[in-house]
């Protein structure tokens, strides 16, 4: 599918928290720039900064001889980035379910379930360094998996 692009930028950086949380202050304000509001911004930015973050914590393991790449591009309805580090990569499969109760005090597995929660895509090569993420403002809503009934009240 094409589309038209807004906006398209790449960065390559190292893996520095300060630059990576430049480059995020730069995607919000072009989103911002472009029509996207902040009840589409606010996930976006939780999803971003975590995925900078895992890239510079996780795979570059902070070493700031590696860098970090980021592809980003956005039109009025599509936002679509990558972000690529140089680390050995992982299995996201492998990652336990922080909504588990027998997980609830493990320290991982939070930033991905952000990830997948407020985009609408998120997807992983097979080395697992690399994450395409999208946010599709016309995707249908996920389907409601909460399995109570609460609803029966309303």
């Amino acid at each position: 599918m094409s589309h038209d692009w807004i906006c398209s930028k790449e960065w390559k950086t190292a893996s520095d928290t300060a630059e990576a949380r430049e480059i995020l202050n730069e995607i919000l304000a072009s989103l911002g720039d472009n029509g996207w509001g902040e009840e589409y911004t606010f996930g976006i930015h939780l999803a971003v900064e975590e995925a900078l973050m895992n890239a510079i914590k996780h795979g570059n393991q902070r070493n700031p001889e590696k860098y970090v790449t980021v592809e980003f591009r956005s039109n009025a309805k599509i936002m679509q980035m990558v972000i690529e580090d140089e680390g050995d990569g992982f299995d996201p499969n492998d990652v336990p379910d922080p909504t588990l109760e027998e997980n609830l005090e493990l320290p991982s597995g939070r930033g991905l379930m952000l990830m997948k929660t407020f985009m609408t895509t998120v997807d992983y090569n097979e080395k697992g360094n690399r994450v395409f993420m999208e946010k599709d403002l016309d995707a249908p809503p996920p389907p409601d998996d909460d399995d109570d009934d609460d609803d029966d009240y309303l």
